[in-house]
C-alpha cells in the first residue's frame, strides 16, 4: 500500500531574532485532509513557525517539504505557488474596497481590471456556494461584520487555489455564533480535502474541531498527540509546564457601597447614529458587573465614555456619589485616572499602547504625572520609570522582561500584560476592562483572571466587557446583556446559562420575543 506523503513536513526549523531564539530545531508532520491544531503560550513561537511556512520569515536552518517535495519558501509568493494560504489574526483587507477587489488584489490577470473582476466575481460565487462562505462579492468590506470579513480572507486564499490553510487565532474577534459558523466552514473545507493548520489558545476549540494537536513551549515542539487521546487539562499542562486552573476560583463576597452609578446614558456618534440609548446600571465595591453582547451593540461606546475617551450626549454618571463630567474640559482619561478609574481598553494596539514606543514608555502613559516618575516640574525620571517597568514585568510575567523592547516586538498576550500591569497595579477604585484575554494564552488568562478577582476581593468595583461568555459567567457577580444600545436585562451567573444569554444578545428573550 502506497503511503501518502504529509501535506506539510518541517525538519529542524530554527529561527532567532537577535539574542531571542523563537524556534529551536522544530520538526513537525501534518497529514493531508486534516485539521491540525498548534497551541502554546504567547511567545512560544507558534506564529513565527507559521510565518516561516508562509514565507514572511526565512528560517536560519531547516527544511520544508510540501506533499513530500522539498520546497524552499523564500517569500509569500513562493508559499502561494506551493498552495499555502494564511488568514491572519489581524485581517489584511482594504476596507473601502469591495470583496471582489480585495480578493483579486495582487492576483490580477493583467493591466485591465474589469475582466479580472468579472472572472473573480463568477469564481467567488462558485466558491461561496461550495464551501458555505456566503458573502456578497460587491459589498464594501468596511460594511461587513467581522465574521464576514474573515470569510473574505478565506475566499482570498481559496481563489489563489490554496490547498493548505493556516489560520492564526481565527476566533479572537468573533462572537460565539460566528465562531461556530467558521468551524462548520472549516469542516467543509476538510471534507473537500483541504489541510488546515489552526493556531489558537482556546482549548475548547482545539478539542472540538482538530484531529491532531501539537504543543509548543519556549520555541520548542514539546508534543504532538491525537486530539481524541488528550484533554484540555492535559494540553494546558503541556503548554505551561505545570497544572493550570481552568476554572475561575473566586469566593462569594458581600458587595459594599455603590461605587459607580450610570443613569440614562445616551451617545450619538458623529454620523448621527444613537449608540447608547438610555443605559442605566450601578456597580458596588467588591463586585464585578459583566457586560455580555455581540460586538457593536454599544459596549465599546460605554467603556469609552466611562474611560474619558468619548463624550456622552446626555445622562448622568457618579463615582462614590460625585458626578463625573461627561462633556466638559475635565472629560478625559487623565481626569478619570485622577479620580481612581483605571481602563484596560478593548484594543490594546490601537488604544492601549503606542506600538513603536518602548515598554517603559508605555508603562508611564497616562501616569506620567506620578511624583515617583518626576525629577522636577519639567524633567521626568526615566531611570525610575524603567526600574518600575522592570518590576511590573517581573510581577506580571511579561516575556521577554526587557523594558527597552518596543511594544510591537512583544507577542499579543505580552502586550496585553503590559497594559494590564500599567492599569491594575494602580489599585484603582473602579476598573474598566474590555476583552481582557483576547488573543491571550491559557497561562496568561489564568493570571489576568486572578488579578481581576484580587481587585474585586480588595473591595474594588469592576466593569467587565467580554465577548467570551464563559469568561463573563466565570468572573462576574452579575451579568448585564447589551443589544442595540440597550441593557436587555440582568442575570446572576448561577441562575442563567449561555443559551439564555445568547437569546438576550440577539435581542430576544424566552418570554418576550424580539426586543
Amino acid at each position: 500500500m502506497t503511503q501518502i506523503a504529509p501535506a506539510i513536513e518541517l525538519k529542524g526549523i530554527s529561527k532567532s531574532f537577535g539574542p531571542v531564539q523563537a524556534n529551536k530545531d522544530i520538526s513537525l508532520s501534518i497529514q493531508p485532509g486534516t485539521i491540525h491544531g498548534i497551541v502554546g503560550e504567547n511567545g512560544a513561537g507558534k506564529s513565527t513557525l507559521m510565518s516561516i511556512l508562509y514565507g514572511f520569515y526565512k528560517a536560519d536552518a531547516g527544511e520544508v517539504f510540501i506533499n513530500g517535495t522539498l520546497t524552499p519558501i523564500p517569500d509569500s509568493q513562493a508559499a502561494i505557488r506551493a498552495g499555502i494560504g494564511m488568514v491572519h489574526q489581524h485581517f489584511k483587507l482594504v476596507e473601502n474596497f469591495t470583496v471582489v477587489e480585495n480578493v483579486i488584489l495582487g492576483a490580477e490577470d493583467g493591466a485591465m481590471l474589469q475582466p479580472s473582476i468579472a472572472k473573480a466575481r463568477k469564481l467567488l460565487t462558485e466558491l461561496a456556494t461550495e464551501y458555505g462562505l456566503d458573502v456578497n462579492p460587491d459589498a464594501i468590506v468596511e460594511d461587513l461584520s467581522v465574521g464576514h470579513q474573515q470569510r473574505v480572507e478565506i475566499l482570498k486564499q481559496l481563489y489563489r487555489q490554496a490547498d493548505i490553510l493556516i489560520l492564526d487565532e481565527p476566533t479572537g474577534v468573533l462572537t460565539p455564533a460566528e465562531a461556530d459558523q467558521l468551524f462548520r466552514i472549516l469542516g467543509r473545507l476538510k471534507d473537500e480535502g483541504k489541510t488546515i493548520v489552526l493556531i489558537t489558545h482556546k482549548l475548547r476549540e482545539i478539542m472540538d474541531v482538530t484531529d491532531t494537536v501539537s504543543v509548543m513551549r519556549r520555541g520548542e515542539m514539546t508534543a504532538t498527540v491525537k486530539t481524541s487521546e488528550t484533554s484540555p487539562a492535559g494540553l494546558a499542562e503541556l503548554m505551561v509546564g505545570r497544572k493550570v486552573l481552568l476554572e475561575v476560583n473566586k469566593q462569594p463576597v458581600t458587595p459594599g457601597p455603590v461605587v459607580l452609578e450610570v443613569s440614562d446614558l445616551k451617545v450619538v456618534d458623529h454620523a448621527g447614529v444613537e449608540r447608547l440609548k438610555g443605559v442605566s446600571f450601578s456597580i458596588r465595591a467588591g463586585e464585578i458587573l459583566g457586560i455580555a453582547g455581540v460586538a457593536g451593540n454599544g459596549q465599546s461606546e460605554l467603556l469609552e465614555v466611562l474611560g474619558g475617551m468619548r463624550a456622552a450626549t446626555s445622562g448622568r454618571v457618579t463615582l462614590h456619589g460625585d458626578p463625573i463630567d461627561l462633556t466638559g474640559q475635565s472629560s478625559d482619561g487623565q481626569s478619570r485616572r485622577a479620580r481612581g478609574i483605571a481602563h484596560v481598553p478593548e484594543d490594546r494596539q490601537a488604544e492601549g499602547l503606542i506600538m513603536p514606543y518602548e515598554a517603559w514608555e508605555n508603562v508611564a502613559f497616562g501616569y506620567h504625572h506620578d511624583p515617583k516618575y518626576q525629577i522636577n516640574a519639567i524633567l521626568m525620571n526615566n531611570a525610575a520609570i524603567k526600574a518600575d517597568c522592570a518590576d511590573k514585568m517581573a510581577r506580571y510575567d511579561v516575556r521577554p522582561p526587557n523594558p527597552r523592547l518596543p511594544a510591537r516586538n512583544f507577542s499579543g498576550g505580552n502586550q496585553q500584560k503590559i497594559v494590564v500591569a500599567r492599569e491594575m497595579d494602580r489599585n484603582p477604585d473602579l476598573l474598566l476592562v474590555g476583552q481582557p484575554t483576547r488573543g491571550v494564552d491559557i497561562g496568561a488568562i489564568e493570571f489576568i483572571h486572578e488579578q481581576i478577582i484580587a481587585l474585586r476581593d480588595a473591595g474594588k468595583a469592576v466593569l467587565l466587557v467580554s465577548v467570551e461568555l464563559d469568561e463573563i459567567l466565570g468572573l462576574s457577580d452579575r451579568v448585564a446583556v447589551m443589544f442595540d444600545g440597550h441593557i436587555m436585562g440582568e442575570r446572576l451567573p448561577d441562575e442563567t446559562d449561555e443559551k439564555e444569554l445568547g437569546l438576550l444578545m440577539a435581542g430576544m428573550s424566552e418570554t418576550k420575543g424580539a426586543a
